[in-house]
């Protein structure tokens, strides 16, 4: 989810625009940029170092999270075991690849004449300003671990905010960077999880989240941005940040059950009351809102009793009043909002069966308007300058980058801040994907971005499947998927099956709980699909995965091993039990809600029944599983049973743990190493043709 006007917030939860972008590039290992992995989910740094720029004399530094990575085999960062030497031959073919790098606009200034923007240029994301379009980028932070988020304090623009966590153990810290002396200062304990940050208009007060309190539910804290703040409102459960009214006395909330039960909610900072904005009685997933520049109404992004999120104009000051729908002529979801600094203009943006466009709406009028000449692809962050009519948005294709820029209210204007390299490649070599639809066993409609190379087929494919389960796949860069399609000649297919967001909410929840197989018979479904186009060779498929997506392998390899070559199992779940008993106490209830609640004991046979893990005598396919040793979504035991039941049934197993990332590979040494081995994988086990013996994987 994205801040209203000053800045990301990110590591949200459930199916939000902002990790379902970490949700494919951590099943495919190709981000260079700073995405966030989402979905599924103990993780722990050993020696924590304070990111960004030396720690100013006194200040505090992040303490070691409370669980311990799993000891090396050999002493090294990233443990291989089972897996080959990667030929200097396939490196070589990758180098160029492996250089890409995404650029995300985090904030504006207040004039909107200059931005700062994560980017990686080293090892890891980090926080670069520039001051023109297409400018230099002035790198401001040099930490060993990724930034996630960052912005001006909007009080002093010499101060910069930004976030990070320690091996990728997602408790995520807050720091004020002090660019006259270059140091950085911690704000928050150094222990727990912070994962949002809010400043009000003037800067006076810096709202963030915290599990501080007792390591599970998120509160509300306040600061001032200079020095760390203090616990001023306690909540039992998921509560979000989303934007301060004008004057800077009130705060709209979000309490999160699911991604189809959050509610909008009104903390008064005079008095400490929360006044709950969405109607009660009908379960509706309000997603998104933001006070008017008035602060007595609201824009509100929320399903409510439709099967698309719309937007609402909801009138604070009349509480039974019925909400008012501004969008009702588009069918598709309503995502990113944010309102221009005269509060005359609602800008949002709306998912079109998987590519974004971007609307204004009047707030006078509230008449809707397209922008027109945007880059067809992808938005991913959408902020507002505060004293000048500026947009800033993070925008990628299936064929470029994110990038960052900026666009002009007045004039229409748009302009392209960076220029995110692609290792010197030519990007008229790159594939772009055609949008296909696939019937299912019922009768669904699958929807699934193909990638196909440009070569005569029949060529094998890789089946991609992102994680959440409640995100989607989106037509974005990936450079993997390029390199497959523009080079290997291996097709690469992309689909949203059922549980998939974007496609309403009834099809979002056809996964949910006892359904959970319907989504791997929608592979099944896909298979059969390729069997009917001549250009593909459906004797030659692997299956490929992160997170939820990871599980989908697995399941998929149980099922269908006798038409799967291969999986790539990322980050995956192998025991529903012992996934739901080992995530994070902070998000087991959110899980729950998806899964079923493995407390029960008939949900719990059930969800046992269906574990990969106790069908894994049906893998017969060759297998590839990597993880994180401080994942605290999937724990790194997922991978641990899926290895050791696997090679129990005397079958091999290539297996990378890095110790050093969480869920999903954010550094570029360990995201090269995977996605070298990915590669030589994929291409040894797909290389033979029909009727053809696969070649055997070495031994461990």
């Amino acid at each position: 989810m994205m801040n209203a006007r000053f800045g990301r917030i990110v590591t949200r939860d459930t199916a939000r625009l902002g990790w379902a972008m970490g949700c494919l590039c951590l099943a495919l290992a190709g981000c260079g940029g700073t995405a966030v992995p989402p979905s599924e989910h103990a993780s722990t740094p050993e020696v924590p170092a304070l990111p960004g720029p030396a720690p100013e004399t006194g200040a505090a530094t992040p303490a070691a999270a409370s669980a311990s990575a799993p000891p090396s085999r050999d002493g090294a960062t990233v443990v291989l075991d089972g897996t080959p030497d990667v030929p200097a031959s396939l490196h070589a073919r990758l180098q160029q690849y492996l250089e890409t790098r995404n650029a995300s606009l985090e904030a504006l200034s207040d004039d909107g004449q200059r931005v700062l923007v994560t980017t990686r240029f080293a090892d890891t994301a980090q926080v670069h300003e520039l001051v023109a379009p297409g400018g230099a980028r002035r790198q401001l932070t040099f930490g060993d671990e990724p930034v996630a988020a960052a912005m001006f304090h909007p009080a002093d623009e010499g101060q910069v905010i930004y976030q990070a966590d320690v091996g990728g153990a997602e408790n995520y810290q807050i720091y004020r960077l002090d660019r006259r002396t270059g140091r950085s200062t911690l704000l928050t304990d150094g222990t727990h999880r912070h994962p949002e940050f809010l400043f009000s208009r003037d800067g006076a007060r810096l709202a963030y989240t915290s599990t501080a309190r007792n390591g599970r539910d998120l509160d509300v804290w306040m600061g001032d941005g200079r020095t760390p703040g203090r616990l001023f409102l306690e909540r039992a459960g998921d509560w979000h940040l989303l934007d301060f009214s004008r004057d800077g006395t009130r705060l709209l909330l979000q309490e999160t059950i699911s991604i189809v039960d959050a509610r909008i909610h009104v903390l008064d900072l005079s008095t400490g009351v929360v006044t709950r904005v969405s109607p009660e009685g009908a379960v509706a997933g309000d997603r998104a809102a933001v006070f008017d520049a008035s602060g007595t109404h609201a824009f509100v992004a929320s399903d409510r009793g439709r099967e698309f999120v719309e937007l609402y104009d909801v009138d604070l000051t009349r509480p039974s009043e019925p909400w008012r729908p501004l969008s009702r002529d588009i069918p598709w979801n309503v995502e990113a909002l944010t309102l221009s600094a005269d509060g005359r203009i609602l800008a949002f943006t709306v998912n079109e069966d998987g590519y974004s466009s971007l609307k204004l709406l009047d707030t006078r009028t509230r008449r809707v308007s397209d922008v027109e000449g945007l880059p067809r692809g992808v938005i991913t962050s959408l902020v507002a300058a505060q004293r000048a009519p500026t947009l800033g948005l993070t925008l990628g294709r299936p064929d470029a980058p994110f990038d960052a820029y900026t666009f002009d209210l007045r004039t229409r204007a748009l302009r392209r801040w960076t220029e995110s390299e692609v290792g010197g490649l030519d990007p008229a070599g790159f594939v772009e994907p055609t949008l296909e639809h696939v019937t299912s066993f019922d009768g669904r409609v699958v929807p699934a971005f193909l990638f196909r190379p440009r070569t005569t087929g029949p060529v094998p494919v890789v089946i991609s499947i992102h994680g959440g389960p409640e995100a989607q796949a989106r037509p974005w860069f990936t450079p993997l998927v390029q390199y497959l399609a523009g080079e290997a000649g291996v097709a690469v297919l992309v689909p949203n099956v059922r549980g998939s967001d974007g496609y309403g909410k009834t099809y979002l929840g056809l996964d949910d709980g006892r359904r959970r197989e319907d989504s791997v018979r929608d592979i099944g479904a896909l298979l059969d699909w390729i069997g009917q186009q001549p250009g593909l060779d459906a004797s030659r498929v692997a299956v490929y995965g992160g997170s939820y997506g990871g599980y989908m392998v697995l399941a998929s390899l149980t099922h269908y091993s006798d038409r799967l070559r291969a999986g790539v199992d990322v980050v995956g779940i192998a025991n529903f039990v012992t996934f739901l008993e080992n995530t994070a106490p902070y998000r087991r209830d959110l899980r729950r809600v998806e899964y079923g609640d493995e407390s029960d004991p008939e949900m719990r046979s059930f969800l046992q029944q269906i574990s990969p893990v106790t069908r894994v005598d049906d893998i017969r396919s060759a297998l590839f599983v990597a993880h994180g040793a401080n994942d605290p979504r999937v724990p790194a035991g997922e991978a641990e049973q899926i290895v050791q039941a696997v090679r129990r049934g005397g079958h091999d197993v290539w297996y990378m743990l890095a110790r050093n990332e969480g869920h999903g590979f954010l550094r570029k040494e360990n995201r090269d190493t995977f996605t070298e081995l990915s590669v030589m994988f994929l291409e040894q086990h797909l290389a033979s043709r029909s009727g053809d013996a696969a070649p055997a994987a070495p031994g461990p």
